[in-house]
Order: C-alpha cells, then structure tokens, then sequence
C-alpha cells in the first residue's frame, strides 16, 4: 500500500519540539520530511541523555526526516530556501514573530513563491497580541494555562510536568491543523497560513475549568492525586512497595472498587450515586480501598481487580513499559536500525490504520545527512556545494 501521505513535501525549519515533532508525526506516515537545521545542527541534538555523544531524544524527534543542514541567516541560504518552497507542500516554523518577514521569507513572500503551501507557524503567544515577541516555550504555557495551578498537592507549590507535556500537545494540534489546511487545500487550490500559540492546546485539554468561572465564579483547587469530580480516585501503596492507580470515573466501576475491598455499605449511602458526591467524602473511601491494597502484592491487587471488572493499573517506569505484554501486542515500542547507534528502541506510531499504517523508516539522521541528495534536486552539484561549506552556508 502506498503510505497515507505520501507525495506530501515537509520543510521542518522549526527547532526544539512542538514544532519539530509535528512533523515528526507527518513522517511517520509517510510525508517526506526535509528537515533543514543550521549549519552547528539542531538544538534538540544536545537534549536529554547521550550515548557515545549521540541525542537520543534527536533519535526520536529526528526519525523518518531528512537533514539538510542551511544557514537561513545568510542570502545564500534564503535563494536555496526559496527553491526548496516552490514544490513543497508545508513548512513548519517557530522563529520569533517578525523573523522570516526581516529574511524576506515571510507567508507572502513565500505565497507568491506557491501558491498552494501551507505554512504552520508555532510560536509560544502566536503571531500577535502583546506577548507575541517574548521568547515562548512549553513551561511558560504550562504555567498560563491554568495546568500548575491545578496539579501538584492541595497544601504544596504550583508543580508542572517533568516532560514537554505543553509542547507534546502543540505538536498533536500542529500535524491536526495541518491535515486541516491540506484538505482545504485539496477543496479550494489554495494553501494558507496555520498560527498556533503553544499556550492554547493545553488550555482546550483542561476541562471546565473557564466555564466554571464564567458561570459560577469558581476557581478549582489542587487536589493532588484526587479528583474533585469522582472517586475514589488515587494512587496506592501496595504491600510489596508498588504502587497502583485506581479510577472509577462511572458508578458502577465506583460501586465494584468498594464491594471488593469489603466495604458495600458505602454503596448504599445516598451520596455514593454521583462523582461528586463520592468526591465529597474522598478521605473515607480512600482509606477503605488504601487499607485493602497495602495488604497485597501489585500482581494480586491487579489480578482481584479484574476479576471485579474495576479498573486498576500499576505505576510503570520505561522498564515495565517495554515488558508488559499489551504494549507488546500493540507492538507499542519498536526497534529501528540506525547507523550511528546500531538499533535503538523508542515509540511507534501514535495509531493503527489498517490500510495505510504509519511506520518508522529511519531514526533520527547524523547533521546534513541529506544535503547533497536533497540539494542535488534543485540543481545544485557537488562543486556548489563545496563552495557553500566553505562560506558556512551548509555544514
């Protein structure tokens, strides 16, 4: 089968991750990501653990892309740009707001160029408004968002996430409002422009929390690892040391948890019916199941909890992830050959399509991996080339 998006031209010229790895998930099902990264190759490179020297979070970011390392900076580097835009289909971007324009590789500069792109530009605040020239990243969208405010322990700090949860989130919205242009695209002949703020996506995934104000004036507080609409909701020390995580968001998976843990008289109380009702009285329930589980072994509270049909599941590290037996029949973690590494494990494609289905064709490539081949399409030959690494236009 042909891949899904095969035939669609990628330019990546974004750094980092939201942006970046918007295309990343373009690639996977088969759009020909060029990445193009300055001559000193991609920050993301020298992020998170190395082996050898080697990013191994690049090995991630960068798989199923070409490297084509150019200096945008320079006017050599805008004349390739230029070329490289007439037959592509996107460009993703995330300079500040004013960058591209001051290179004369603005949306209408490159409009004129082809007509039918699509550019996505990933800024932190977007393309305007008073923020729009500060220097924007996921931690400061975690923080505005409203998303520290609610995490973390009712009597601790705003706490945010140990990972770009933020940036995690653009990046899906990205490749969505991308696919959404390309059929608008497909409809009307015309390409356009996608501005995307990081801080809104994971403002969208945080419920009713802005209605609730507007409506009733309220502010939810930090709850930990409760819920302020159900439960019980909570992790769990077992007696092994483990832990687990309970959910019961419906009543009946709420009314199993407790017949199990030998506590059916909670059921029958007139509170238990609604999730906030059960919220309400968090400290009773939990102690009932918390009291139940420290008594047992993580594979014995996992195996009497199906047995109920109640939903339980352990707290993983990767190590579980990569030996638990559903991730295994989901083929969630998969093994990709690569030069520099050998083979190296990491996620597979976010779904399953069955008759398109994505796949992972290389990991992450070495800097300017590509450029002669990509650069070789637009006519530029191995003497240009040299005379473009001398004068520091490609690395």
């Amino acid at each position: 089968m042909t891949d899904a998006l095969a035939g669609i031209r990628v330019l990546d010229v974004a750094t980092l991750f939201a942006g970046p790895m918007a295309a990343t998930l373009l690639g996977d099902f088969g759009a020909e990501v060029i990445k193009i990264e300055h001559p000193r190759g991609d920050p993301a490179r020298g992020h998170g653990p190395q082996r050898d020297g080697v990013g191994l979070w690049w090995k991630m970011l960068g798989r199923n892309k070409k490297s084509v390392t150019l200096y945008l900076g320079s006017a050599a580097g805008q004349r390739i740009f230029r070329r490289l835009v007439a037959d592509a289909d996107v460009v993703v971007e995330n300079f500040r707001p004013g960058t591209l324009e001051r290179w004369g590789l603005g949306y209408e500069a490159l409009r004129e160029l082809n007509p039918r792109l699509v550019l996505a530009r990933v800024t932190g605040f977007g393309q305007f408004g008073p923020y729009a020239r500060r220097p924007g990243f996921g931690t400061l969208a975690e923080a505005m968002s409203g998303f520290a405010a609610l995490t973390g322990e009712p009597d601790g700090p705003p706490t945010l996430p140990p990972f770009g949860l933020a940036d995690g989130v653009a990046a899906l919205t990205t490749a969505y409002a991308i696919m959404t242009a390309l059929r608008a695209r497909e409809r009307d002949g015309v390409g356009q422009q996608v501005d995307l703020a990081i801080i809104e996506p994971i403002l969208a995934l945080l419920g009713p929390q802005l209605i609730a104000y507007d409506q009733l004036g309220e502010l939810p507080k930090r709850s930990g690892n409760r819920s302020a609409h159900n439960a019980p909701r909570n992790v769990y020390r077992t007696g092994d040391g483990g832990w687990v995580a309970v959910s019961t968001s419906a009543n009946s998976i709420a009314a199993r948890v407790m017949r199990l843990v030998g506590r059916p008289d909670l059921v029958e109380r007139p509170w238990f019916e609604t999730g906030t009702g059960r919220a309400a009285h968090a400290d009773e329930l939990d102690a009932a199941v918390s009291r139940w589980i420290a008594a047992r072994g993580v594979e014995e509270v996992v195996r009497e909890f199906e047995k109920a049909e109640a939903a339980v599941a352990p707290i993983y590290t990767a190590a579980d992830i990569v030996a638990d037996p559903q991730y295994r029949a989901l083929e969630t973690v998969t093994a990709v050959p690569d030069d520099e590494l050998g083979r190296v494990r990491m996620q597979n494609v976010l779904f399953r399509l069955s008759e398109t289905p994505g796949r992972i064709r290389w990991a992450g490539p070495a800097p300017g991996a590509h450029t002669a081949e990509v650069l070789g399409r637009y006519g530029i030959d191995a003497e240009e080339l040299a005379r473009l690494r001398a004068a520091g236009v490609v690395g």
